[in-house]
């Protein structure tokens, strides 16, 4: 799964994922305060739109920052690929059975 995510920017669907829990666990938290402890609506309603918009700013957070890890972790790779590459064509090695002059 993550090779087909592999070079995309992955903020948006961690922003996804977090607003998504936010709505469920807000929605349940939101019943069970104003069923259980009789708390206020406007209350209810402030901690529903804090944690859905927090988990929504974790998730987005979260995502860029592992997007930018796999970013890196792909240039060294790169990086890695073409020096070995570069060491493997050097003149020297390109035909080790001709002398020289050949």
């Amino acid at each position: 799964m993550m090779k087909r995510l592999e070079g995309r920017n992955l903020a948006h669907p961690g922003c996804l994922i977090g607003v998504t829990l936010g709505l469920i666990i807000g929605i349940v938290l939101a019943g069970v305060l104003a069923a259980g402890f009789n708390v206020a609506f406007n209350t209810v309603l402030l901690i529903w739109l804090g944690i859905t918009i927090g988990l929504g700013l974790v998730g987005w957070i979260w995502g860029a920052y592992i997007t930018t890890r796999q970013q890196l972790a792909a240039m060294r790779a790169n990086a890695n690929a073409t020096s070995e590459a570069a060491e493997r064509n050097t003149p020297e090695r390109q035909n080790p059975d001709l002398p020289e002059g050949q």
